[in-house]
């Protein structure tokens, strides 16, 4: 049986020592190292959110920008594609023009040549239907 005595009350006061010591030496200081980690784990939470939202942010602000930088090249492009265009038509315009004041001088200088052609060939009718004549004649007229 248990009896109560002089060591029963000096293993209670070595317990109780023994408590007080291992809440020193080892309890306290890592309960301070454990709230230490929280406090960073929080810290590096709340730093994590920032970098979160600064992304955000950042990436609407880039797509506003991609947004933007699109619509000005469509833009661009558009107006760019209507010079062309009316710069074609200005050009193929000019293109006819000249095409035609050629083609108006040749006709001219061809019909002049015709002329010419003609008349001359009209005065050597009479020479050649006489010498066609001799040939068919087989004699001179």
């Amino acid at each position: 049986m248990i009896t109560i005595d002089l060591t029963m009350w000096i293993q209670i006061a070595n317990i109780l020592i023994m408590i007080v010591i291992m809440n020193i030496v080892l309890y306290k200081p890592i309960r301070s190292i454990l709230e230490e980690r929280e406090k960073r784990i929080g810290s590096f939470e709340k730093d994590i959110e920032e970098f979160h939202k600064n992304a955000k942010l950042r990436l609407s602000e880039f797509e506003e920008k991609l947004n933007n930088a699109r619509t000005r090249a469509k833009d661009e492009l558009e107006q760019a594609r209507s010079t062309a265009q009316s710069s074609g038509a200005e050009t193929v315009g000019a293109i006819r023009k000249e095409v035609d004041t050629g083609k108006a001088a040749s006709l001219s200088d061809l019909q002049t040549q015709i002329a010419s052609a003609r008349t001359e060939l009209q005065g050597q009718v009479a020479g050649f239907a006489g010498s066609v004549a001799e040939k068919i004649l087989g004699r001179g007229l």
